[in-house]
């Protein structure tokens, strides 16, 4: 073979390498799409994934908030390994908890670069990467997203923003473009998807595979839909569920332009798109029926709407009842790439059991969060669930119960302990090395 056709043959390859366009909510609510049965929100954009794809009933967020969430995500892994991830970054770089508190002192709050995310493999194996909005894993310039895998980045660096002026509560621009302040005008989700559809239309070479990273502000406090002006800092998150359903509709319509802008690319047949929220619903949000909502480890917290679609892969209109963590997208989104992770990942492919290959299997996952002085855990063991909030425990079988109303501590008290011992080996197993120095 010349090297002439070897090089033709290797970039056939190349464009026959799958494509990934992650899709992500903030705060939405496990029944905020009509998909999940909401009433009052139309979603068809958002649906259509499922209607096309595969539509999850029981799937997961790595934690209650969303900085953790985002760091399992991106790394593949428990947050709990990195240390001082367990909730969310506060406005301006602030801890929310001693360990938190004790690297933020030290310039050391965010995602370390050695803390290699899947973005930087995909890069490292030919893939082009972008990032189109919400970071929230740090704002310093070390563990900005360009430092993690990303090509271009473009978005809010901090947790949220008003809509309208892009700043946060104490007055700071956290709107940036490639580590530099990015003052310009528009509502916070146009921006976002705008930017995400102009790189699509952009990037080069067009025979490059890539991945796409797109996580929305939206429907996160302040409450301001289109048109809306700026709100004060000490209203938030006053607002109503009218404007949330405008907010999350909104959004749902942006996702419908992404879409449309990825089959003007002729790569809607070789896209695997995934949607799905980094957390339960806060406020005017709809978790029913599950209990409690966001920066809680009950169903409400924790348990989240995912879709997916990827053509002649997955089948059409189908749902799966296997039980999934927003880390196992890294290690889905590597096998399916054909990209060999550079470390050991939590999570776990859900490609086989999305095809129907494999049957829907038992797993056993944990969830820890701090914030102040709370303390709250969760297993998730089959389908029983231990939980400890702020020292009360309790014990639910998921299978008839995961409205959790039924507390089987005292009479499942052997299943109890076991679990609880499961959750103290986690504990020591995910301790996070640079935390080691930390009293």
């Amino acid at each position: 073979m010349t090297r002439r056709n070897f090089l033709a043959a290797a970039a056939a390859g190349a464009r026959r390498r799958p494509n990934f366009l992650f899709l992500l909510a903030d705060d939405l609510g496990s029944g905020d799409l009509s998909s999940y049965q909401c009433p009052d929100i139309r979603t068809p954009h958002i649906d259509s994934l499922g209607a096309d794809g595969v539509r999850f009933t029981r799937a997961y967020a790595n934690a209650p908030e969303c900085t953790p969430t985002r760091c399992g995500l991106l790394t593949g892994r428990y947050q709990q390994r990195v240390g001082g991830l367990e909730c969310a970054i506060g406005v301006g770089n602030v801890g929310r908890y001693d360990e938190a508190e004790w690297l933020a002192a030290r310039g050391e709050l965010g995602l370390p670069a050695q803390e290699t995310t899947f973005a930087t493999m995909l890069r490292k194996a030919g893939y082009a990467t972008c990032c189109s909005g919400k970071w929230h894993l740090g704002y310093l310039d070390k563990f900005s997203p360009n430092r993690h895998g990303f090509d271009e980045y473009f978005g809010i660096l901090g947790g949220n923003a008003d809509y309208v002026t892009h700043r946060e509560e104490n007055g700071a621009l956290v709107l940036y473009h490639n580590g530099k302040p990015a003052d310009r005008a528009g509502h916070v989700t146009d921006l976002l998807a705008d930017h995400a559809i102009d790189w699509l239309a952009r990037r080069r070479p067009k025979d490059r595979p890539f991945f796409h990273y797109v996580p929305f502000t939206a429907p996160h406090s302040p409450f301001q839909a289109p048109g809306d002006k700026p709100a004060a800092p000490e209203r938030w998150n006053e607002g109503t569920r009218e404007t949330y359903v405008k907010m999350v509709e909104h959004m749902d319509r942006r996702i419908g332009d992404i879409l449309a802008a990825l089959d003007q690319t002729g790569e809607r047949h070789n896209t695997l798109v995934v949607f799905t929220s980094d957390n339960g619903g806060a406020n005017r949000s709809r978790n029913a029926p599950l209990r409690a909502g966001k920066s809680t480890v009950w169903e409400g917290g924790i348990r989240v709407p995912a879709l997916a679609r990827f053509p002649g892969r997955i089948g059409r209109g189908t749902t799966t009842d296997q039980v999934s963590m927003t880390m196992d997208w890294a290690a889905t989104i590597l096998a399916t790439a054909g990209v060999k992770a550079s470390r050991r990942l939590d999570g776990i492919d859900l490609m086989p059991f999305l095809t129907g290959e494999r049957q829907p299997e038992a797993r056993t996952l944990y969830w820890s969060y701090k914030r102040g002085q709370t303390r709250r855990w969760a297993v998730r063991d089959g389908d029983m669930k231990y939980v400890i909030d702020d020292g009360r425990e309790e014990l639910h079988n998921l299978a008839w119960d995961d409205r959790e109303k039924v507390n089987l501590a005292e009479s499942e008290a052997r299943t109890l302990a076991a679990m609880r011992a499961k959750l103290e080996a986690w504990k020591k197993e995910v301790a996070a090395p640079r935390l080691r120095n930390f009293r």
